[in-house]
C-alpha cells in the first residue's frame, strides 16, 4: 500500500495525456487526488492503530513515522483541496481564452508531478534520494511558475530555477560533508546516507565535520524555504504562479523543503549533545526572516507578493521554533507547519477568485471585495486576520506556544523580538489589504457574483479547519502531533 503512495501521483501525471476534453482531464484530476488522500489517511489510521513507530518499505529506501505521516498528510490533504479549486479556475480561464486543453493538460500534468516530488521529499529515508526528491520539486514546478508565459512569469520563473539550482548545489555539498563525517566509522557505506542509521550513530560522526555539513545544508534547503537572505525568489514565483500553484507552493513546498533541514537538525543537536549550535542559527535566521517580512509588506503594491513575503515571515517563525529546540517548541513549529498550509492556501485560492473577477493583482485597482464578492470577500478578511496571527484562529494558538517555548527556554530578548516583528507584520497586512474590501467605485464595473462556484465551497471549508482547530484540537490530533514533535526534540 505504501508504494502506491508514491506511484498514484506519477501515474495521474501521465494519465492526462491520454485525455483530450476537458470532463476527462478534471476527472483524472479529482480521482487521482482522491485516492492519493485516502491511502496517506489510510496508512496513517493503520500506523496509529498498530501503534507502530516506525516502519520501512522497498529496500530500506522509504520510511514513515510520526513525522513524515504528518507532513504527509498536510500535503496530501492540501493538494486534494487545491485540485478540487483548479477545476473551476481552470474552466474559468478556458471559457475567457487564456488556455486552450493542451494547456489545461500541461497544467494537470505538472501539477501531479510536482505532488509526487513533495511526496517523494517526505517518504524517503535516504538524504541522496531526499537531495533529489528537493531538486525534483523545483523542475516540476518552474514551469507552472512561467505558465502564462508573458515577460513577468518568464522573469520569475528563470530566477526560481536559477536561485533555488544554486541553493540545492550548497545542499548538495553540505550532504557530501555529511558522508565524509561517517567516513570509517561504519562498515556499510548503504547506511551512510540513511538518517534513521545516521541519528541513531551520531555520537560517533565527526563533529566538526559535521558542523560545516549543517551550515551547507541550512543554507540550500534554507533557499528552498524562502529564510533570508536566500528569499529573493519566492516573491516572484509565489505572485506570477497560477493561485492553485501559488497555494502549493506556499502551503505545502515550504514545509517540504524544511523538513529535510529538520531531518538534519536532530542528528547534529545529537552529535553535539546541544541546540546551541543549531539553535543560534536557526532563531537569527527565524528573526531575521520575520523583521524581512515586516519591512517588506508594506510597499507591496501586488496582494500576490504580499501574501509571498507573508510565507517567508511564516518559514521565520518555524525556523526560530526549531531553533528553542524544546519540547513545546517542537509543537508549536509543526502545528504552525499545519496551520501555515491551510491558512496560506485559502488564502492564495481566494487570490484566484478575486483575479477572475477582477483581472487585476493590483491593490489599488480592487475595492469593494465583499460587495463583488460576498463569500470570498469575507473568507478573504478573516483569513488575512488569521494568517497575521489574530485569535480564534489556529495560527494564534502556534504563535502563543512558540512564544511560551521561547520564554520558558530562557531567551527572553529574542521572544520580545519576535512578539515585536509579529505585530509589526500584522499591521504592515492589515494597513496593506483592509482598503480593498470596501469602496464602490470598481463595483460600477464589475458585475458582483461569486466565480467558481466549487473553488469557493472548497475555501469556505479550509476556513472552517483553521477556525475550529484554533479553537479545538481534536485529541486524536494533537497526540499524534505531539509523537512527531518527540521525534524532533527528544529523538526518533
Amino acid at each position: 500500500m505504501e508504494m502506491f503512495i508514491l506511484l498514484i501521483p506519477l501515474v495521474t501525471s501521465i494519465l492526462f495525456w491520454l485525455f483530450h476534453q476537458k470532463k476527462g482531464l478534471h476527472i483524472v484530476n479529482i480521482a487521482g487526488s482522491a485516492l492519493l488522500l485516502l491511502l496517506a489517511v489510510g496508512t496513517t489510521g493503520r500506523f496509529i492503530a498498530l501503534g507502530q513507530d516506525s516502519f520501512v518499505f522497498f529496500f530500506d529506501l522509504f520510511y514513515f513515522d510520526s513525522l513524515n505521516l504528518f507532513m504527509l498528510d498536510t500535503i496530501v490533504i492540501v493538494s486534494f483541496l487545491v485540485s478540487v479549486y483548479a477545476v473551476g479556475y481552470l474552466n474559468e480561464e478556458y471559457e475567457h481564452g487564456l488556455l486552450d486543453i493542451s494547456k489545461m493538460k500541461l497544467y494537470y500534468s505538472l501539477t501531479h508531478a510536482f505532488i509526487f516530488t513533495m511526496v517523494l521529499v517526505v517518504s524517503t529515508q535516504n538524504l541522496g534520494l531526499m537531495w533529489i526528491a528537493i531538486e525534483a520539486t523545483t523542475l516540476a514546478s518552474v514551469f507552472l511558475v512561467g505558465f502564462y508565459n508573458d515577460k513577468n512569469a518568464v522573469e520569475a520563473a528563470w530566477k526560481y530555477i536559477i536561485i533555488c539550482s544554486v541553493g540545492i548545489a550548497l545542499a548538495l555539498l553540505g550532504i557530501v560533508l555529511l558522508y565524509i563525517s561517517t567516513v570509517g566509522l561504519f562498515g556499510d557505506p548503504h547506511n551512510s546516507l540513511s538518517w534513521v542509521f545516521l541519528y541513531e550513530n551520531a555520537g560517533q560522526l565527526q563533529g566538526s565535520v559535521l558542523k560545516i555539513s549543517f551550515i551547507f545544508i541550512l543554507a540550500g534547503f534554507g533557499t528552498k524555504v524562502g529564510l533570508v537572505p536566500m528569499h529573493t525568489w519566492l516573491p516572484d514565483a509565489h505572485s506570477q504562479a497560477p493561485s492553485p500553484i501559488s497555494a502549493l507552493l506556499s502551503g505545502v513546498l515550504l514545509n517540504s523543503a524544511m523538513y529535510g533541514i529538520i531531518r538534519i537538525l536532530v542528528i547534529v543537536n545529537k552529535n553535539l549533545g546541544s541546540s546551541v549550535y543549531t539553535g543560534r542559527m536557526m532563531m537569527a535566521l527565524g528573526l531575521l526572516s520575520i523583521a524581512a517580512a515586516a519591512l517588506f509588506i508594506l510597499p507591496q503594491k501586488d496582494y500576490k507578493r504580499l501574501l509571498a513575503y507573508s510565507s517567508i515571515e511564516h518559514m521565520g517563525i518555524i525556523a526560530f521554533a526549531l531553533g528553542i529546540f524544546t519540547p513545546l517548541a517542537a509543537y508549536g513549529a509543526l502545528f504552525h507547519m499545519l496551520n501555515h498550509a491551510f491558512t496560506k492556501s485559502m488564502l492564495f485560492l481566494c487570490t484566484g477568485n478575486i483575479f477572475l473577477k477582477y483581472k487585476s493583482r493590483e491593490i489599488a485597482k480592487i475595492t469593494g471585495v465583499l460587495k463583488i464578492l460576498p463569500v470570498t470577500g469575507m473568507v478573504f478578511l478573516l483569513g488575512i486576520f488569521a494568517i497575521a496571527g489574530l485569535p480564534p484562529f489556529s495560527v494564534f494558538s502556534s504563535e502563543l506556544s512558540i512564544i511560551i517555548a521561547s520564554f520558558e527556554a530562557g531567551h527572553y530578548w529574542q521572544g520580545a523580538a519576535f512578539i515585536i516583528f509579529l505585530a509589526l507584520v500584522f499591521a504592515g497586512i492589515v494597513s496593506s489589504m483592509l482598503k480593498i474590501f470596501y469602496g464602490n467605485n470598481v463595483g460600477e464595473q464589475v458585475t458582483p457574483g461569486e466565480v467558481n462556484k466549487p473553488g469557493t465551497v472548497v475555501i469556505v471549508i479550509m476556513l472552517c479547519i483553521i477556525a475550529v482547530t484554533g479553537l479545538y484540537l481534536p485529541v486524536q490530533l494533537g497526540d499524534f502531533l505531539s509523537a512527531a514533535a518527540g521525534i524532533i526534540s527528544g529523538g526518533r
